[in-house]
């Protein structure tokens, strides 16, 4: 296997990999955060194997049409756990329990760089994006599951138990939760996450009596946007929801910055309505927390990956 200080090429290009719930992107970045070549495709559906060959295929795409190896970071849902060194809290559940740092170092014949989705977001949007020059944030994505991930000084805050910043695995506050206890992948009942995700969300707007058993996030706020009280009620019960969750997370923190990012934060004006909800729930008597949206949106992820190894002219 190469060491990837034998990948460097006079020209300072890194590559990064988003490994997320419904699509993997792949993308080469110069040292000064931008996009030099991306390719996007599906998450194979819940298959370990396949998703690794995705991985790879797509790794050495882009290697041949630019005719060199580089460095690679990715950014994968759960964490490596530092008692098994095997996958453990992934929401695209197939990871857990897998060697996946070991088998996608083979697959791609290199040394690899891993870290959580949500701390590779936070990593990119401190970087020139929403966070910039912010001396701690905490980074949300609102998609297929809802992560988080902590940073204070330019720096990452991993953990002990590499949990940093999950939040979304908290209880919901009681009187978010509805009489009929939803159970969570991880095994507990009525975590964030299965108020705050996508599913969580178009799950809320069923049970309130919304029709169409198939409605997904976009139509639901279609809805609203066309005026059906049902849907505007479930997006204004969700933004408050959001505020109520991240308020604790602010009483624990206090960061100047939360990044909202994944499918869920391009929902209209959520960032705003959170910041003016937050107040409600924060113990302090003002809150100078900003909330913000991602900057470089649904690629922040994979910009983020590849700066797991530094900028690509001191590697």
């Amino acid at each position: 296997m190469k060491p990837a200080k034998e990948l460097q090429h006079e020209r300072p290009l890194r590559l990064g990999i988003d490994l997320g719930g419904t699509k993997i992107e792949a993308a080469l970045i110069d040292g000064d955060g931008r996009f030099v070549a991306r390719e996007r495709q599906p998450t194979p559906a819940m298959q370990y194997h396949d998703i690794c060959t995705a991985i790879g295929s797509m790794v050495s795409a882009l290697e041949q049409r630019h005719g060199r190896a580089w460095s690679v970071g990715i950014g994968m849902p759960g964490a490596i756990s530092p008692a098994s060194g095997l996958v453990k809290n992934a929401n695209t559940a197939c990871l857990n329990g897998r060697p996946f740092a070991r088998d996608i170092a083979t697959v791609l014949g290199r040394e690899v760089r891993l870290a959580n989705d949500a701390n590779c977001l936070v990593l990119s949007e401190h970087q020139g994006g929403a966070a910039d020059g912010a001396q701690s944030a905490f980074g949300v994505i609102l998609g297929t599951g809802t992560g988080g991930a902590l940073l204070y000084q330019g720096d990452l805050i991993v953990g002990a138990n590499a949990i940093a910043g999950e939040w979304g695995h908290n209880r919901v506050p009681w009187n978010i939760a509805c009489h009929a206890c939803r159970t969570c992948y991880c095994g507990r009942t009525d975590c964030i996450e299965t108020y705050l995700s996508g599913a969580g969300l178009e799950r809320s707007y069923r049970e309130a009596g919304g029709a169409g058993i198939a409605v997904g996030v976009t139509d639901i706020a279609t809805r609203a946007a066309t005026g059906e009280k049902m849907a505007q009620t479930i997006l204004a019960d969700y933004a408050a929801s959001v505020a109520q969750c991240l308020a604790q997370v602010v009483n624990v923190f206090d960061p100047e910055v939360v990044v909202l990012a994944g499918g869920l934060s391009n929902l209209p004006a959520l960032a705003a309505t959170v910041a003016a909800s937050l107040p409600q729930h924060v113990f302090s008597d003002c809150v100078a927390t900003r909330v913000v949206t991602a900057a470089f949106g649904d690629s922040s992820g994979v910009r983020g990956a590849a700066s797991l190894w530094g900028r690509p002219d001191s590697l």
